[in-house]
Parts: C-alpha cells; structure tokens; sequence
C-alpha cells in the first residue's frame, strides 16, 4: 500500500530516479492508499506515475500472495502514456486487469 509521502523506484528510462507520492488518483475506495495500477502525483514538477510494484501482499483470486521487494512507479505524461520507452524490472500482472496493458507488455516480466 502507497500512502502520502512514500517513496517509489522509478524503473523506466524518463531519467528520474525516485519519485514522492503527493496524492492518489484514480481509487476505487477512497481511503488514501494506494495499490497496483493505481495512479499517483510526483512531488516536484507535478507528473503522474503508475504504481506497478508494492512491497505489500497482494491475493489473487487462486489464492496466492505476490510481494515484490520494494515500491516502484512508472512516470506518465499529460496523456496517460509512459514518458520512457524501456522498463527495466518486472511488474505485477494486475496491471492488464487495471487498464494498464502497454506498461505490462513493454516490461521484461509480468509476475
């Protein structure tokens, strides 16, 4: 889970290194967290990011629990598109569910 404040790995090649959560958009529950495929502020110059990794479990529906090793982020433009052309780790798979299918098929792995 992604709150305010926290910090992410930018994994692709826009130049930036990490990123500060400002605010989160695009949540179904309006509860301030979070989650994969989820939207976010960048602190700074105001850009969006895609949240694609979390340190949190996540249940699939099979009933299996994801975690990866650390936050990540990818940066977007005014248009909802990837401002890198290369991600450089894996992402979760949730990402085709959430509307997010270019981000999972440029990335090497989709866990």
């Amino acid at each position: 889970m992604i709150g305010l404040k926290s910090t992410l790995n930018v994994i692709d090649n826009s130049g930036a290194l990490i990123v500060e959560c400002v605010n989160i958009l695009k949540n179904k529950v309006n509860n301030g967290w979070g989650s994969v495929g989820d939207e976010i502020v960048r602190k700074g110059d105001v850009r969006r990011a895609v949240i694609v990794r979390t340190k949190k479990p996540v249940r699939r529906p099979d009933g299996r629990f994801i975690r990866f090793d650390d936050n990540a982020a990818v940066l977007l433009n005014n248009k909802r598109e990837m401002l890198g052309t290369r991600i450089g780790g894996v992402v979760s798979a949730d990402l085709k569910l959430k509307g997010w299918g270019k981000i999972a098929s440029v990335a090497p792995k989709a866990i």
